[in-house]
């Protein structure tokens, strides 16, 4: 090997710049396919997290809905309020009573009958 190029030298690089630029190919080509799975992969992970999304939005409007429904019961059912009510209730009763025995006496004054006049 004096220097000079020989014909097997030649042969021997240019099968090599083939093989790098057919490998590289193939890197660019599996490159591709594996940049278009990751895009589908990430489309469905998008998807799946907006609905995950809406389902805890829903989920969230359901408990404040509950809680709202909670506390409208509990201050109807507090013991102030339902003592406010049972007092209330009585005074209707008393007032009941009373009218009951008022016409009741009334009612003894005047029986209904009349004396036929003379």
């Amino acid at each position: 090997m004096d220097g000079s190029v020989d014909i097997k030298l030649l042969l021997s690089l240019a099968a090599m710049l083939v093989s790098v630029v057919s490998a590289s190919v193939i890197v660019k080509q599996k490159l591709a396919a594996v940049i278009e799975q990751l895009n589908a992969m990430q489309k469905d992970y998008e998807s799946r997290l907006r609905s995950l999304d809406k389902r805890t939005d829903k989920q969230e409007t359901e408990i404040g809905v509950s809680k709202q429904k909670t506390e409208i019961l509990s201050s109807i059912l507090s013991p102030s309020n339902l003592a406010r009510q049972n007092r209330e209730t009585e005074r209707i009763i008393v007032i009941a009573e009373n009218n009951q025995s008022r016409i009741t006496k009334l009612e003894s004054i005047h029986n209904g009958s009349h004396p036929k006049p003379t």
